[in-house]
């Protein structure tokens, strides 16, 4: 991100701790939030709207429309999967689950709210919708076998990396078949690498692998199966790709990216833990964006 000023950088601040929150502490979260009334778990997410209301006002941006959007998007989604939970208790996926993870997608592929936001923090957008649908489905809907979790394991690192090894050949193969790889060298110095990783890790790979995995590719195996699930989730997540890079259908993306998404579906449920595909998802773009 860009045009990162003091009030920006407290804006990420606040979007970053429901995320941090819940990937250190989400069952003690959940049980602290089910202690308090109904009518407050639903209303209490409208606070998410609060980073908008500083960046606008600081950037003399500010407008009704879009505050009262941010207010009730996440109000809205926590009480359709409020409705959720009682109608399907058993988490087989209920018609309110795929409505609001089709909101969520929609929003971040075509932009819906990229223009609320000023040149340079159209990141914070993303997280608004992270925050949004973490607390709706792990505090109110508390969708079970995500894996969303930031105490990293050995066997996530195992996992993430075997996966990574699996993935490179065949798509470095394919990538320049295609003519979607170009190589080139592009090595920063230890450091500036190191803290290019990390920014993909948790700005990147951990927004899609919650969305992809922890909730699609979840969601879907109870319907369809570990593999139809696998197949499904990845194709969506290539489609997801359709306008990267190219103001077209860039159809080479999308292969690439659906056959990643295959790879950092089986890295996530080998033990159901989105460090382990982001591990993988965080480590094939970096490694794209030093040598392709």
């Amino acid at each position: 991100m860009q045009n990162m000023t003091p009030v920006a950088i407290a804006a990420l601040g606040l979007e970053l701790a429901p995320t941090v929150l819940f990937g250190l502490a989400a069952e003690r979260v959940v049980r602290a939030l089910g202690r308090w009334p109904v009518v407050v778990r639903v209303s209490f997410p409208a606070l998410f709207a609060a980073p908008y209301l500083l960046v606008s006002i600081s950037q003399h941006t500010f407008r009704w429309e879009w505050f009262a959007l941010y207010a009730a998007l996440p109000v809205a989604i926590a009480s359709l999967l409020t409705q959720a939970a009682a109608a399907d208790p058993r988490q087989h996926g209920n018609w309110r689950d795929w409505l609001i993870l089709l909101i969520l997608g929609l929003a971040v592929d075509l932009r819906w709210f990229d223009r609320a936001w000023p040149s340079g923090l159209r990141a914070l957008n993303e997280l608004f919708l992270v925050d949004a649908g973490l607390y709706g489905f792990l505090a109110i809907r508390q969708l079970n076998g995500t894996g969303f979790d930031f105490h990293l394991k050995w066997s996530d690192w195992k996992t993430g990396l075997r996966e990574l090894v699996f993935f490179t050949p065949a798509v470095l193969v394919l990538g320049i078949m295609v003519g979607f790889i170009h190589p080139h060298r592009n090595l920063p110095g230890l450091g500036s690498a190191l803290l290019r990783w990390v920014a993909i890790f948790f700005f990147t790979a951990v927004p899609e692998e919650l969305f992809f995995r922890a909730w699609v590719q979840n969601l879907l195996e109870r319907r369809v199966g570990r593999w139809a699930a696998l197949v499904v989730a990845a194709v969506l997540f290539g489609l997801s790709h359709f306008n990267k890079r190219s103001a077209a259908f860039n159809w080479r993306y999308v292969l690439l990216a659906t056959i990643a998404g295959i790879f950092y579906g089986r890295a996530w449920r080998e033990r159901r833990r989105v460090p382990a595909s982001t591990i993988t998802h965080a480590s094939v773009d970096w490694v794209w964006g030093l040598w392709f």
